[in-house]
């Protein structure tokens, strides 16, 4: 629905004062104005402004559309400029792509670098390991040996102790955890 105005004006040339009499020049408007206008006139002004717009950007797209007024000197001294611009920016990227290729090559050293030292480490500490179970092995077979070495020992016989005696304090030092020679 369009709001009949005299003499057939454009929707995109009605203003708000236009559509709502009452109201003073467009600049000096108030949001209680608007608060007590119609679905009707809202509906309008809408449209109004949605024309504006639309009028607007056609205006600003024919406008990068046409020629410049420049003098033809300025645009020959762009264009003698591009070419050194063009090979400073050629060279920059040349540069920047042997630096980025270097940065590559030695974070791909320190990684294998990395990965060598980690697989040493791993070899290091599975041989530690292997180590630990032959020493306790020994100590296993020590402590038997000892154990069967006890009773008939002169030694320990000449102290005043009895096999009875060194098999206890055997059996206790095994608990313990510690064993005297």
């Amino acid at each position: 629905m369009m709001l009949q105005h005299p003499g057939q004006v454009s929707a995109s040339e009605v203003s708000a004062s236009a559509i709502v009499p009452c109201l003073s020049p467009p600049g000096s408007l108030v949001f209680e104005d608007f608060a007590n206008l119609t679905p009707f006139v809202k509906e309008e002004l809408r449209f109004a402004i949605q024309n504006k717009h639309l009028c607007h950007r056609m205006s600003s797209a024919l406008e990068s559309v046409t020629v410049s007024d420049r003098p033809l000197g300025v645009s020959v001294m762009k264009a003698e400029v591009a070419p050194e611009e063009d090979e400073r920016k050629k060279r920059r990227r040349e540069r920047n792509k042997i630096a980025a290729a270097k940065c590559r090559n030695k974070k791909k050293e320190k990684t294998e670098c990395l990965q060598k030292e980690s697989e040493k480490l791993e070899s290091v500490n599975a041989e530690l390991k292997a180590q630990i179970e032959e020493l306790k092995n020994e100590k296993q077979h020590l402590i038997y040996m000892l154990n069967l070495h006890r009773p008939t020992c002169i030694v320990r016989a000449q102290n005043g102790r009895t096999p009875e005696d060194e098999r206890n304090l055997f059996i206790q030092q095994i608990k313990e955890g510690t064993l005297q020679s």
